[in-house]
């Protein structure tokens, strides 16, 4: 049974684990208990009231609690209203909201429109049971949690005792009538003001502390929360004082079992740091120690009216004295968010047109940041930060300059050119793509984004549409190559004569040199290596003075390089298919006996805990992803690098944690074993251990290129027992899951690149450490043919384990449809919701699939270059014709006379 956790959700899901010791729900946003929110609702300023709400997440406010309850104030109609303004604020939204009013009509209203899933604040007994269980039931069918008041039929409970008889009875009618489950129930044993002056008020402080513990120990799963803001009533106007109490109050609640509250998340002292004297006074009265306690702290309290607790640490904001266009500048630099939006509008003022502070402070506040760039003094990731404060900075001048265009028909940016980017059809990686649109973004280049899995077609007509002045195609898997030439070759018909950058994982300079550039020769197609190469090809491509001269000299170069790979290709020697055959690896399986698996089919494995897969990962890809070259950890101590992978390192692992304790992804796996024997180059899969039905074919290629000495000629199934010795081969796929697509959409949302490509790599990460704790799993349990392997997670990147994963489309097997099989035999879309689009790439990119071979002498390999006579045979073993073949396996294909002759036709 899956751990029984409050699970909430906004944008991104909350689970309130016992890692979580308190949940902060901010308050002010809640007429009755803000003044200031209050008068902004009714005067109907919601864009500041959002303020409100966004300045109670940015100080730690984990979900926010929302009341419309005023007599001037129509509840329902402003809550339905700021509700749905709300919605559209990503960085608001992405949390929980708690419902909170006294009328129903206004909470059921509220669950009409609110996303995820909320807390209804609150529902009680003090109108009858059959009401409390018509509207919990209401509060199940909409999906929410509820706060239960300790309210009855007779009134508010005020004594322990009543607490706690009141809750009883509310839980047992919740869980065993209503069937409500407990981990969603919150109770609040009402907190109310104490140091009234009034005796019978003394106690209430220990009579919720005494609730709580109860509650925490004798109703499962339940949760207990309060408005901590009432206890203080009293001393209402001395913050300071209030503050304390809170924290004292808290302090102690907590450890009873509080888990929840209703607190203004941005005033809250930490009780260590609060005066000793003030302390034990407000100690004395929470948790009334002394009968004088109330006229000590009011004795004590003038002493801190307005002073708090004394001075916090600063940061050093010595910068904040500089000149406006020095503080912008320091901002874009160092990646600090904090000021810009203020230091933006300020910049506006001064200005005598919006558009004058991008083209001035701002811009020369990037072009900085290019500098170090490109002297190596910034790196990859420090840009991207750089490029957030700068989108943030242009999303305060945008209504204006919108406005100013309405009015006068103000003139346009200028750029320093359009550029259109998108991902190729079949394709669904873009993390590359998006950090080199960044850096393009950060030198002035306006860029067009079309996302993933483009067609050729829209591509084109955008490209015209927006007349943009350069294209960029990336991919990552081989099939992607055949759609950047059809689309170089669509372009070359069309009469395009438009720069064509080329980039992506798979991507080379002689693939561009030999296959692409030939196909548009109206146009210039220009290999990118990387982010840092994107803005002076850009620039180059579109400088008046040097563009020919810079075209002059790509073409040479790529006809320099295209002739040597003609030549490299005509000098190597190749076995005709059957040779290769004769000279495959020839393993003596006399003595061997291999280890049958746990269990043969296929089977979901569910229990991923994210802390754990977060062991695995393999820190080393994450950064050549942000293009800092290095082996983790020495990285870290780089004397070029290290700084900047130590920030980035230090970025990831806070990221990380938010994912692992907000469960942002839900990991999802499915792993098979299935009886086999090599038959040929091929691995015939069986039905059962009778071995009497075969129940699919996976087909593996041969290496042809001639090998020096004894060396093989190798296919995957060399690896696999021939017919008459009971072998087993497995398959798997493993995702981190979709969420990585709409959380990293989030960010993007709020101008905020860097946290989204942060986003997308830890999911890359996440998943490829799943493949690897899993295959960790088959080798010791699932298999069981390493049963005693003992590898600590981190050696496990330099592979020292027996048997291999190979992949579909990787060097060992280049054909990626072989993935259809695969996905087939575990029935992968059903068990992980991984698909696969036209193209074989795997959705979501956060995924990993392969095989398991667990033959001790297997090993991973290149197939390289083909020859006509395997294309040919492997089409006949497929059904394939053999343009499919051709479409197929045209990255191992060598250039055959057929093909030169398909070119030229």
């Amino acid at each position: 049974m899956p751990d029984r956790y409050l699970r909430l959700s906004g944008l991104e899901p909350f689970v309130l684990t016992p890692d979580i010791p308190f949940v902060n729900v901010g308050e002010r946003t809640n007429v009755t208990g803000s003044a200031r929110f209050r008068k902004l609702i009714k005067e109907r300023d919601y864009a500041t009231a959002l303020e409100v709400a966004r300045d109670q997440v940015e100080n730690g406010a984990q979900i926010i609690d929302i009341n419309m309850d005023e007599g001037l104030i129509d509840s329902k109609a402003a809550m339905v209203e700021y509700l749905n303004l709300l919605a559209a604020e990503p960085d608001i939204a992405r949390v929980p909201i708690m419902i909170d009013s006294s009328k129903w009509e206004v909470i059921e209203a509220g669950l009409q429109c609110v996303q995820g899933k909320p807390v209804v604040n609150s529902i009680s007994m003090k109108e009858g049971e059959e009401q409390f269980r018509h509207q919990a039931r209401l509060c199940l069918a909409y999906g929410a949690a509820v706060v239960v008041m300790a309210f009855d039929e007779q009134g508010q409970a005020d004594t322990a005792a009543r607490k706690i008889e009141i809750c009883q009875r509310a839980y047992d009618i919740l869980v065993n009538e209503v069937g409500f489950p407990p981990e969603d129930i919150i109770f609040d044993p009402n907190i109310f003001a104490v140091a009234t002056g009034i005796e019978e008020h003394n106690n209430y402080g220990v009579d919720f502390i005494e609730a709580t513990r109860w509650i925490r120990q004798n109703l499962p799963h339940a949760h207990v929360s309060g408005g901590v803001s009432n206890l203080s009533f009293s001393f209402r106007g001395n913050e300071p004082v209030r503050e304390a109490m809170h924290a004292v109050f808290l302090y102690h609640a907590i450890k009873a079992g509080m888990d929840m509250g209703i607190v203004n998340a941005g005033q809250l002292a930490v009780y260590d740091q609060i005066d000793p004297d003030l302390r034990e006074a407000c100690e004395d009265v929470v948790l009334n120690r002394r009968p004088d306690g109330t006229e000590r702290l009011l004795e004590i309290a003038e002493r801190f009216r307005g002073d708090g607790q004394g001075a916090k640490r600063e940061k050093d904001l010595s910068w904040r004295e500089w000149p406006l266009d020095k503080r912008l500048e320091h901002a874009l630099v160092n990646g600090i968010t904090e000021y810009i939006e203020s230091d933006t509008e300020e910049a506006r003022q001064a200005a005598e047109r919006p558009l004058h502070v991008i083209e001035g402070p701002l811009m020369a506040g990037m072009n900085v940041v290019g500098d170090l760039f490109g002297a190596g003094k910034m790196f990859l990731p420090q840009v991207v930060k750089s490029a957030r404060v700068m989108k943030q900075a242009v999303a305060v001048l945008l209504p204006y300059m919108e406005e100013e265009k309405r009015l006068s028909g103000g003139t346009e940016r200028e750029t320093a050119g359009k550029i259109l980017m998108a991902t190729v059809k079949g394709d669904v990686h873009d993390i590359g793509k998006n950090i080199v649109g960044v850096v393009l973004a950060c030198n002035n280049f306006e860029v067009i984004d079309l996302g993933v899995m483009v067609p050729a077609q829209k591509i084109l007509q955008v490209a015209r549409d927006e007349n943009v002045d350069i294209v960029g195609l990336s991919g990552l898997i081989t099939p992607s190559l055949d759609e950047m030439v059809h689309l170089a070759s669509e372009m070359e018909r069309e009469g395009m004569d438009i720069p064509l950058l080329i980039g992506g994982a798979t991507t080379s300079k002689i693939h561009t040199a030999v296959k692409i550039s030939p196909r548009y020769t109206r146009g210039q197609a220009v290999y990118v290596t990387d982010a840092s190469r994107a803005v002076g090809v850009a620039s180059n491509l579109l400088s008046t003075d040097r563009k020919a001269a810079y075209v002059d000299e790509i073409r040479a170069d790529y006809a320099a390089v295209a002739d040597r790979h003609e030549r490299s290709e005509a000098s190597k020697s190749r076995l005709p298919l059957a040779k290769a055959r004769d000279n495959a690896l020839k393993i003596d399986w006399s003595g061997y006996v291999p280890t049958a698996p746990t269990f043969t089919g296929a089977r979901v494995i569910q229990d991923w805990d994210l802390a754990q897969i977060a062991r695995y990962i393999d820190w080393t890809p994450f950064f050549q992803t942000w293009e800092l070259k290095g082996v983790y950890p020495r990285i870290l101590d780089d004397e070029k690098q290290g700084e900047a992978a130590r920030q980035l390192f230090t970025e990831a692992q806070e990221m990380l944690a938010r994912i692992i304790d907000g469960q942002w992804f839900k990991p999802r796996a499915v792993v098979g074993f299935w009886p086999a024997n090599a038959v040929g180059d091929d691995i015939r899969l069986f039905t059962g251990d009778d071995r009497s039905e075969t129940q699919a074919m996976l087909h593996t290629l041969r290496q042809q290129v001639t090998k020096r000495g004894d060396r093989p000629n190798v296919a995957l199934s060399d690896f696999v027992a021939p017919e008459g010795i009971p072998d087993h081969v497995g398959g798997f796929v493993v995702t981190a899951g979709p969420e990585e697509a709409e959380i990293a959409a989030r960010y993007e949302r709020a101008n905020d690149d860097y946290g989204a490509i942060m986003v997308k790599a830890l999911a890359d990460r996440i998943a490829e450490a799943m493949a690897e704790m899993l295959h960790e799993r088959v080798r010791r349990d699932y298999w069981g043919y390493a049963k005693e392997e003992g590898f600590a997670p981190e050696e496990l990147a330099a592979e020292p384990y027996t048997g291999i994963r190979p992949a579909p489309g990787y060097p060992a097997q280049p054909d990626h449809t072989e993935k259809l099989t695969l996905f087939k035999l575990l029935d992968a879309e059903a068990a992980t919701g991984v698909t696969l689009t036209e193209s074989m790439a795997m959705w979501p990119g956060s995924s990993v699939s392969g095989l398991y071979i667990s033959h001790p002498d297997s090993y991973y390999f290149g197939v390289a270059k083909i020859e006509e006579d395997q294309a040919r045979d492997y089409a006949a073993r497929k059904g394939w014709t053999l343009d499919e073949a051709e479409r197929w396996l045209a990255p191992v294909l060598n250039y055959t006379k057929r093909q030169a002759e398909a070119d030229a036709a």
